[in-house]
């Protein structure tokens, strides 16, 4: 019976071969993207990175700090003084150096605040999404996403190795159906809160749908947390199904709590897989003691002055209901976002840039950020600004809009 090699001749230099034509020369490797940039130029859809000031003179409805608190005095020495505490650094992944009482801390807050029984913290929401999707999925599971649903949801689809099938944006039926016939695991992935236009997830619709056919649901949470429910406690207590045992849930600490970093909320047992078994935690760095402690803080600020959440909703009728008097094609928010049609891709640019220069910072969404191809401008409605700052705002949008 013949041998295997020996593991030394694997890695080995194989024998010579014929000397081979000349090779090109070797930045001839990456041409092509030469090719993909100038395609770029003629569809409009050319990104930049803009580095702001420390102290910007420019209204900001871009960022998602919804609840105004990135700035603010407590949420800032939160993270000041968890860096002086614990250092720059979480030094390590979370199963070896990189968790700290202040990670528990936070864990804690987050769970009672949201209503479920135990949380985990990741070192960004995008992570946390990857983290859930793939540690509650395996080969056979059956994924049903929403075609409106962030990337990080439909990147956590896609690693899964699970099917997935994509059901048309907000229709339970339509999940109610895929999900029918279905013999295993099966998960129901949403936004609760769609990113592009703002609209809320029919959460109670869906699900009812998945538990009528034994399905689990998993809730995005990143633009309810903050916004919606009792005091900004988020979409699934405005639905009444925070804590429920078929339930979970990731939000991000990146918008209205004014930091950085993502967590995966849901029963125990689920929690306890995530730790055993989902690789963006176990194999990434914990989130800096900085994010964790102004995380914190603001989460306790919000918990003193609940208006806040109101407040961000509020605004953002108040954008809504101007710019549609004003003829301009705005979507009815559910939370915070409000977003305003543009005609095209360049028209959005060329908008979000007039905008800037008259001194108004305004998100503009184009492909492939949006999944139904429809350019916009994605403003945020945040609890700080002002009746002036709001009308201000509005006849900037107004007076810069494309002629269609």
């Amino acid at each position: 019976m013949p041998h295997d090699p020996a593991p030394s001749l694997l890695y080995d230099t194989p024998p010579a071969t014929p000397a081979a034509a000349p090779r090109p020369a070797s930045g001839a490797a990456f041409d092509w993207i030469d090719t993909a940039r100038a395609e770029r130029h003629r569809a409009g859809l050319v990104r930049t990175l803009r580095p702001r000031p420390a102290d910007s003179p420019l209204l900001d409805l871009a960022s998602n700090d919804y609840l105004g608190l990135a700035r603010h005095p407590e949420v800032a020495h939160g993270a000041a003084e968890a860096a002086h505490r614990w250092g720059a650094g979480a030094t390590g992944s979370r199963l070896v150096t990189g968790s700290t009482e202040l990670h528990a801390q936070l864990e804690r807050a987050l769970a009672e605040f949201c209503g479920f029984e135990a949380a985990l913290v990741l070192s960004s929401g995008y992570a946390a999404n990857l983290a859930a999707v793939t540690a509650l999925t395996a080969r056979g599971t059956l994924v049903v996403s929403d075609a409106g649903n962030h990337a990080s949801l439909i990147d956590g689809c896609r690693l899964s190795r699970a099917r997935t099938e994509v059901a048309p944006h907000a229709d339970p039926e339509a999940v109610r159906a895929a999900l029918t016939g279905h013999d295993g695991r099966a998960l129901a992935v949403t936004d609760s809160v769609f990113s592009v236009d703002g609209d809320a997830a029919p959460l109670p619709a869906l699900a009812d749908a998945c538990r009528s056919r034994g399905a689990a649901l998993l809730v995005d949470d990143a633009h309810g947390l903050g916004v919606l429910g009792d005091g900004g406690s988020g979409a699934l207590r405005a639905a009444g199904l925070a804590g429920d045992a078929d339930v979970v849930t990731t939000v991000t600490l990146s918008k209205s709590l004014g930091s950085q970093g993502g967590a995966v909320l849901g029963p125990a047992r689920v929690i306890e897989h995530l730790v055993n078994t989902a690789r963006t935690f176990i194999f990434d760095t914990g989130l800096a003691p900085a994010a964790a402690g102004g995380a914190l803080a603001a989460l306790r600020l919000l918990q003193r002055e609940p208006q806040r959440a109101a407040r961000a909703r509020q605004v953002a009728r108040e954008l809504h209901a101007r710019l549609t008097a004003a003829g301009l094609a705005a979507v009815r928010p559910d939370a915070a976002v409000v977003s305003v049609r543009a005609p095209s891709p360049e028209a959005a640019v060329r908008w979000a840039a007039d905008c800037r220069a008259a001194g108004l910072v305004a998100g503009c969404f184009r492909p492939p950020s949006v999944p139904d191809g429809i350019s916009r401008l994605r403003l945020t409605a945040r609890a700080d600004l002002t009746d002036d700052q709001i009308a201000a705002a509005v006849d900037t949008i107004v007076a810069t809009a494309p002629q269609v």
